[in-house]
């Protein structure tokens, strides 16, 4: 491992007005970078282009992960909390702000319904025990990334959402799959798998050196039909990082059989941080929005690319004005 990194070699500028706040209202009007990895040449499409970059033997992987309303204002809005996990029928893993307040036994109030905090884990999340079921479709609220520096709005209800979201449970987007209409996607030959996002992809990395970096892990589910067809696949794509980070997990299983990833598919939690230098097994293009600098996400894709390259190609799109971040433009790096 290339232990001369620095986080702040991650680092880009990026000026405040091209965060992207909300999203276009045709969301294949985005603009799609084209980075070509052997070459280093950098095109600039269409989003609604993506079809003319398919190939033959090609399987474009998606995350169907759906967003739920996770924030939850309770005590008349002096108590937050993110709702991260269920753990029981009536009971949720939570992050609370203020922390302080909530220990063993305090309770807090939300349209009528109490909760208790049952636990303290040792990262010092709160296990909260409602005395009964806490409808987060009435209650809860959308938890946006903090730079969109707004609360969410209804129209964020469908399109911080993607079209083919089915399993429930992360708390934000995963935001390469925002892109496709149902057309779009019916042209690509694809399966899918589960990763429910959660906050520690989005964390900062405040270690001086990224290998010191702790990530929480996520829940996930690669099934056996999607393993099969990734390992008879000629090219897989990877739509998004949390793709790109199942698979390589997976892909860590896979050295006995010869596959890319399990025959029989895998699932639990996993962790992995993937950052320079790492060599992937699984994933042979990467479909991908412009990430926050030094962030985790930012290194995985400088892992797939090359630092350089992926930092001349951050130089080249704020110049070019791309929009960044989760409702922002993407780039696909083949």
């Amino acid at each position: 491992m290339d232990v001369s990194l620095r986080t702040k070699d991650f680092d880009y500028h990026l000026p405040d007005g091209l965060v992207a706040s909300h999203p276009l209202p045709d969301r294949a009007a985005s603009r799609m970078m084209v980075v070509q990895r052997a070459s280093g040449r950098i095109e600039h499409h269409l989003f609604r282009e993506i079809g003319d970059f398919a190939r033959p033997g090609d399987l474009w992987v998606f995350n169907d992960t759906k967003v739920i309303p996770a924030r939850v204002f309770a005590d008349d809005g002096r108590v937050e909390l993110l709702c991260l996990e269920r753990t029981a029928p009536l009971e949720w893993r939570c992050l609370v702000r203020p922390g302080r307040r909530m220990k063993c036994g305090q309770t807090v109030q939300v349209g009528g319904i109490t909760g208790t905090v049952a636990a303290v884990t040792p990262d010092g999340d709160r296990i909260v025990r409602w005395d009964r079921e806490l409808d987060l479709e009435r209650h809860g609220h959308l938890a946006l990334p903090h730079y969109m520096n707004r609360a969410d709005e209804a129209s964020d209800r469908e399109r911080y959402q993607t079209v083919f979201a089915r399993a429930e449970g992360a708390i934000a987007a995963p935001t390469a799959g925002l892109h496709f209409t149902p057309e779009l996607l019916a042209g690509l030959p694809h399966a899918f798998l589960t990763l429910h996002v959660g906050v520690g992809t989005f964390r900062p990395v405040t270690a001086e050196r990224p290998e010191d970096h702790v990530m929480h892990a996520e829940r996930f589910f690669l099934g056996a039909e999607t393993a099969a067809r990734v390992n008879a696949a000629t090219r897989v794509v990877a739509v998004g990082t949390t793709v790109a980070r199942v698979l390589e997990a997976a892909g860590r299983e896979a050295a006995a059989s010869g596959g890319r990833v399990p025959p029989n598919g895998l699932q639990g939690g996993t962790d992995i941080f993937l950052r320079p230098p790492h060599e992937f097994r699984a994933v042979d293009a990467l479909l991908t929005n412009f990430h926050l600098p030094q962030s985790t996400l930012l290194m995985l894709v400088s892992a797939f690319a090359g630092r350089e390259l992926v930092l001349e190609a951050y130089r080249q799109a704020v110049a070019a004005a791309y929009r960044f971040y989760s409702y922002g433009d993407c780039m696909l790096l083949v």
